[in-house]
């Protein structure tokens, strides 16, 4: 005699559904043009509030040195400026929705865009902050560990004391050359990852790891104009940090609105 347990009838079809991998475009220098032609664009249409995130993402950075210098961290003052810029895609978050948001010609007050911001803590964006800060954690432990090696023998106390023993001395020269190197390589990780892959989760409700891998070949298929994009971000974010950060204020809200227009124009979704 055989049993019958009665339970829920499967459903016929157990196949998983898989999403389509976004569509890569063909990025040129003209779209560079373009976007931060609308970048700057979106900043003048709204200034006020894209100077706010400016401004935070500024004071953050002073009070953040100010902090090192206070606790005697003198020697992750150089490391810290350096991958200060790294961060900034997750400040420009708010700066993206506003400029889907003019795009579309949606309304939005500040409620709207920190409403937004305050949400993504729910999605995956989290999962893109943790990669960001373990790859900002190996920078700085191999700048630490560079640092034992090279400068060992040396001795600073202060800030000029240290800067004096980087920039003028044949050991700090070696040390910069080997931190550079090994700071550029770490960039270029971090930025073929998140270049286009914050926009795109702030808009879609994709995973990080397609986000990503998506983001990886924007810039693999793409890799000339993509260095060259690179390079605008490094050398403005660099420069803006001279006059005590407060260039920041300005460049990057501008960068940030270019960023979105850029992903718009180098990403898709796949044609259905």
């Amino acid at each position: 005699m055989t049993s019958k347990i009665a339970g829920p009838t499967p459903p016929e079809n157990l196949t998983p559904q898989h999403k389509a991998a976004p569509e890569v475009n063909t990025v040129t220098a003209a779209d560079i043009t373009a976007s931060l032609k609308a970048g700057f664009s979106d900043f003048l249409a709204r200034p006020v509030m894209s100077g706010f995130f400016g401004l935070f993402y500024a004071a953050f950075g002073i009070l953040f040195v100010w902090c090192l210098v206070w606790l005697g961290k003198i020697w992750m003052v150089i490391p810290a400026a350096i991958a200060f810029p790294l961060i900034a895609p997750f400040a420009a978050a708010g700066l993206y929705e506003m400029s889907r948001r003019l795009q579309t010609g949606e309304s939005f007050g500040w409620s709207d865009i920190l409403t937004v911001m305050a949400n993504q803590r729910k999605r995956e964006l989290g999962w893109m902050a943790f990669v960001t800060l373990f790859i900002l954690w190996v920078w700085f432990y191999q700048f630490r560990t560079v640092l034992v090696i090279v400068l060992q023998d040396s001795a600073f106390s202060d800030l000029e004391g240290f800067v004096r023993t980087v920039f003028f001395t044949s050991e700090g020269w070696i040390f910069l050359a080997i931190g550079i190197c090994v700071g550029a390589f770490l960039s270029a990780v971090l930025f073929s990852v998140t270049v286009v892959a914050m926009p795109m989760l702030l808009e879609w409700d994709i995973d990080f790891i397609t986000a990503m891998l998506t983001s990886i070949r924007v810039v693999t298929e793409n890799p000339v104009v993509m260095l060259g994009w690179a390079a605008i971000i490094t050398v403005t974010m660099l420069v803006s940090l001279l006059p005590a950060f407060l260039g920041l204020i300005f460049t990057l809200p501008i960068l940030g609105h270019t960023t979105w227009h850029l992903y718009k124009r180098a990403v898709r979704p796949a044609d259905v």
